[in-house]
């Protein structure tokens, strides 16, 4: 099992980043949170990780926090919840909102979650509540394990940042809709961020 990843940050292309360590190059998918997190390419990072194995894919999770990874294995233990759902709920909503939502049984707050209908909300409310007295313990607060660097700025960041959304889960006419109007000269992240802000609002 691989848990955590130390190196070289080469390329970030929401949902996918590639980290070489040791001159092994590692592809990892992340949800938007740890990619809004990132420095810009060439910069030292270091994320906990979650390896999945199938009979045709070995595939990498990244985490910018052990607690945002903790959620993400607590989410593909739900029935019908896989790790592109998992990625895109922890992508729209922070660790601690979702866990307050679960709490309160908002159902409505969770259904703007891409990918989340009415019936996977309540079955996250349902199998998830009793998870959480313990997250407060020392050791899930875990700081951020990345180096700080600016973010780096693509040649076309709102066709980046549309085709993230789409990528998670949102159709194009949606994601577009969501991109309509927000201010201009942004980076690809910042406006994934701004959004996912949007949507999760109403």
């Amino acid at each position: 099992m691989i848990g955590r990843l130390r190196g070289t940050l080469l390329e970030k292309q929401p949902p996918w980043l590639v980290i070489d360590v040791g001159g092994v190059g590692y592809e990892l998918e992340a949800s938007m949170t740890t990619l809004l997190a990132l420095p810009a390419p060439s910069e030292q990072v270091q994320l906990y990780t979650h390896l999945t194995v199938r009979e045709d894919a070995h595939l990498l999770y990244g985490f910018a926090r052990e607690k945002e990874r903790a959620l993400f294995r607590a989410l593909i233990k739900v029935n019908g919840i896989g790790p592109k759902l998992a990625l895109a709920i922890l992508s729209g909503m922070e660790e601690e909102l979702f866990i307050r939502c679960v709490l309160e049984d908002d159902v409505k707050a969770l259904t703007r979650l891409p990918g989340v209908g009415k019936k996977t909300a309540e079955r996250l409310v349902i199998e998830m509540r009793d998870r959480f007295p313990h997250w407060s313990q020392p050791g899930l607060e875990s700081q951020d394990v990345m180096t700080s660097g600016s973010l780096s700025m693509p040649q076309d960041p709102r066709q980046d940042a549309e085709a993230a959304l789409i990528s998670l889960g949102y159709k194009p006419t949606e994601a577009s809709r969501m991109l309509s109007g927000l201010e201009e000269g942004l980076s690809t992240e910042a406006l994934i961020k701004a959004a996912l802000t949007r949507k999760l609002a109403g």
